[in-house]
């Protein structure tokens, strides 16, 4: 069995396992339904394909900056119409960091690793107005067990938040090695420590369906980071030719 590790940090994400008419709510980590959908959408599955083979990946997510819970009184209006449509509640989890892993087939996981470097659909993190602020690749699948890969991948989060938590422990002369939360896949057999509604059967539109997951949780100590991440926002621009003339905007007056 191999290891896929995604790397998913943005402003804003959004994982919700239940939606109660207005309100839309999100969990306190990605959930696999999300994770899944964000790598069939790389691959560019239409939503009535099958998802077995996706479905049967062992799943597991560590949280390595749980961020905070944001919400947004939303409204909207018909584009068609312009009649108003029903008032909501949508929460985020804003500048939260995780690491995801999904275990299973080398061949099935080279492609999802494949699908994600070169997308068929842009990827986003619960919802399609959180896009990722980082590359959402750790490099690719590794021969190794799930909790051993999310054990020892180096720590994700942002530079201020881990400066953040040195200057509370030099406060804190008790305050240890930093210990991140851990979820996964409960194996067969085993009792879960509890369970989410979150294995995707279809994610067709007109009849969407997910099956019940047990999850264990566990914890694992941080392992810092040698080199941050490289992030360049401009890298997928174009460069214009030498002698291009450019536009200038108007200038505003208030």
């Amino acid at each position: 069995m191999s290891v896929l590790l995604l790397r998913l940090a943005g402003p804003l994400q959004a994982w919700g396992s239940a939606a109660r008419f207005a309100r839309r709510s999100t969990e306190n980590a990605p959930t696999k339904s999300g994770v899944l959908g964000l790598l069939a959408a790389a691959q560019g599955r239409p939503r009535q394909a099958d998802l077995s083979d996706l479905a049967a990946l062992r799943f597991g997510v560590r949280i390595d900056q749980p961020g905070s819970r944001l919400r947004d009184f939303h409204t909207a209006h018909h584009a068609d119409s312009g009649k108003a449509m029903p008032l909501s509640e949508r929460f985020y989890l804003a500048d939260a960091v995780f690491v995801a892993g999904l275990e299973g087939d080398p061949q099935l996981l080279h492609q999802l690793y494949e699908a994600l470097l070169c997308p068929r659909y842009l990827p986003y993190l619960g919802r399609r107005s959180c896009p990722p602020s980082q590359r959402l690749d750790m490099g690719p699948p590794r021969d190794t067990p799930l909790e051993e890969a999310l054990h020892r991948a180096e720590w994700q989060a942002s530079d201020w938040y881990v400066r953040q938590l040195q200057r509370t422990a030099e406060r804190d002369t008790t305050a240890g090695p930093e210990v991140l939360d851990v979820l996964v896949d409960c194996p067969p057999g085993d009792v879960p420590d509890f369970s989410l509604r979150d294995t995707p059967v279809s994610y067709d539109p007109h009849h969407r369906r997910y099956a019940l997951r047990g999850i264990r949780s566990t914890q694992a100590t941080a392992v810092h980071r040698t080199t941050p991440p490289a992030h360049d926002p401009t890298a997928g621009l174009t460069p214009l030719p030498l002698g291009t003339p450019t536009t200038t905007p108007p200038s505003r007056t208030t």
